[in-house]
């Protein structure tokens, strides 16, 4: 298998600066993050529903746009009931779990660049780790007729039936083919629990791990141990998108939407697309890359700082090369020099990831990036004038470029 090299800087086919920097992020909110919230997935919406308007300086009343997962429980109508909002002129929803978190926020900015709405509110909320837990997979799911457990019914058989069991197998390509080691996934784990040991919010705030203990972890499914997986968390996250012009008199600095971007790749199969020619890359992540490129006239050498899905560990590398920021083969050693700390050439998930803070979908990730424009991130690695940030891999994702400026 030989992996196909792409250039992710190249423009996608039908790809647009038509909504670059038309619309921004202008509130953040979020629950608490825990293992045992003790309230409902609605009355977790709510509340970061609630936080992120009040911190956009809006009231309830002038949301009417809602975007959210297809996985998320929250209707958007009791949404609107329960926080006091009134007509909603815009509501949609994105498919694929992790990988809908910058879709939404695309949705958002299209919904408002467009005029269907003014302020759009995006929001994911559940007890993932109290209530279902996905790390569980297929495992005890009622069976169903439906094409997705259909085409898992290939795999299931055979053991592979949860995430990391999926991921393993990606992991093994990618290391076999490029010579990386566990040790290296480990430095990626260690980097992320850095800085989420020095970040209140998180849930290892103060919980720094060693590579030496990360190696000692137990094995889930080689060669995954157990500080190469994310964590399980109960919580909510929102945002406030409104159009660049209104978000300039709003109480933050703008996170101007640069880009915006989703992507599926050719034979993609969820996080088990084991039928392509090499499995140990990520086009869908290229093509993502080359359209956020594309209609923001950026290149990798402009972005100061990134947050990247990190469910798992081996996924985080093969990201780093779809999005140009080094070749193929090439992230361990661009992990090894220390690239994403916070004094590297890529500060990567200041606020500790979904390895560290939370595993909220990736929508906390989004809320960090936009944090690092604003310049208030607890682990700002000074001025961050442009910031990448991923959602889910291994699936059909998404992505966005965030910008201090228009």
């Amino acid at each position: 298998m030989t992996a196909t090299t792409t250039d992710p800087t190249a423009a996608a086919g039908g790809a647009s600066t038509g909504l670059a920097n038309r619309a921004a992020v202008a509130g953040i909110g979020a629950t608490e993050f825990s293992k045992d919230s003790g309230r409902s997935e609605l009355h977790l919406a709510c509340e970061a529903v609630r936080a992120a308007i009040d911190d956009a300086g809006l009231e309830p009343s002038e949301v009417d746009g809602l975007v959210t997962f297809t996985a998320d429980t929250n209707s958007e109508i009791h949404i609107a009931r329960n926080t006091g909002m009134g007509q909603i002129r815009h509501f949609s929803r994105v498919h694929y779990g992790g990988g809908a978190a910058c879709g939404t926020v695309a949705q958002a900015a299209m919904a408002v660049a467009t005029g269907a709405a003014d302020v759009v509110v995006c929001y994911r909320a559940f007890n993932e780790r109290s209530g279902v837990r996905y790390g569980l997979g297929q495992a005890d799911r009622a069976l169903s007729d439906d094409a997705d457990r259909a085409a898992y019914s290939w795999m299931t058989p055979f053991g592979l039936s949860t995430p990391a069991q999926w991921v393993a197998m990606f992991a093994r390509r990618y290391m076999h083919e490029y010579g990386a080691t566990s040790e290296d996934f480990g430095r990626v784990s260690v980097t992320m629990r850095r800085h989420a040991a020095t970040n209140p919010a998180a849930w290892f705030h103060q919980r720094p791990i060693t590579l030496a203990e990360h190696q000692a972890s137990r094995w889930i499914a080689e060669p995954l141990h157990l500080l190469d997986c994310c964590q399980e968390t109960d919580g909510g996250q929102a945002l406030v998108v409104v159009s660049a012009d209104r978000a300039k008199d709003l109480p933050h600095p703008p996170a101007y939407i640069a880009g915006a971007a989703q992507g599926s790749g050719p034979d993609q199969h969820m996080m088990t697309s084991y039928y392509r020619p090499s499995i140990s890359g990520i086009p869908e992540m290229g093509l993502v890359g080359s359209q956020l490129y594309a209609q923001s006239g950026l290149r990798p050498d402009d972005i100061a700082a990134a947050i990247l899905y990190d469910h798992f560990t081996p996924l985080v590398l093969p990201q780093l090369e779809e999005l140009g920021f080094c070749g193929r083969g090439e992230a361990k050693d661009f992990v090894r020099a220390g690239n994403l700390e916070l004094d590297g050439r890529l500060p990567c998930n200041t606020h500790g990831g979904q390895l560290g803070e939370a595993y909220l979908h990736g929508m906390n990730g989004i809320a960090e990036g936009v944090r690092l424009i604003r310049g208030a991130s607890v682990n700002q690695p000074g001025e961050v004038p442009h910031v990448l940030v991923t959602a889910g891999t291994g699936v059909p994702t998404s992505g966005l470029i965030l910008a201090r400026d228009r």
